[in-house]
């Protein structure tokens, strides 16, 4: 069985909308296209939290990885 190198993989899950949408800002600025799942029940408040993932494609993911680690080290 082939693994589609455009399925989607959940690089980080996040408690904001803002915190992953400047996630995916930065990534796209770097080159890598990423998105955001679950941003509805992020921003619903309830008594249990909601997350927000941060979605790359599977061929990006360790690239994305790297970069994401860069940004929080702040050496990017």
């Amino acid at each position: 069985m082939t693994v589609d190198p455009n399925n989607p993989e959940v690089l980080v899950r996040v408690s904001t909308l803002a915190e992953a949408t400047a996630i995916v800002t930065a990534l796209s600025a770097r080159g890598v296209e990423a998105s955001t799942i679950g941003s509805y029940t992020a921003g619903f408040l309830a008594e249990a939290p909601g997350t927000v993932d941060v979605v790359v494609r599977q061929q990006d993911l360790v690239r994305a990885q790297g970069l994401l680690q860069e940004l929080r080290d702040g050496t990017e």
